[in-house]
């Protein structure tokens, strides 16, 4: 699965707060800002630290995609 962060980025204008000014407000790299800006995966530990300097939950700041299948391109849900 992949993740998406579009929704802390959200927040982060929401809450008027640069990526620079969560870095240093969660204790975190600004080398891990630049992976979630790519989209790329991160420790759950990173996830924890933002999650406390913004006070919010997990969900608000990312959303687990569903699996494209590579060949049709629809999305695969496990039910």
């Amino acid at each position: 699965m992949d993740a998406s962060y579009n929704k802390l980025f959200k927040l982060l204008i929401d809450k008027k707060m640069r990526k620079n000014e969560l870095a240093a407000a969660a204790g975190i790299s600004t080398s891990s800002i630049a992976r979630l800006v790519r989209q790329e995966n991160v420790n759950v530990d990173i996830l924890i630290k933002i999650c406390r300097a913004l006070d919010c939950k997990i969900d608000d700041i990312m959303d687990i995609l569903p699996v494209q299948n590579k060949e049709s391109g629809k999305s695969n849900h496990a039910e």
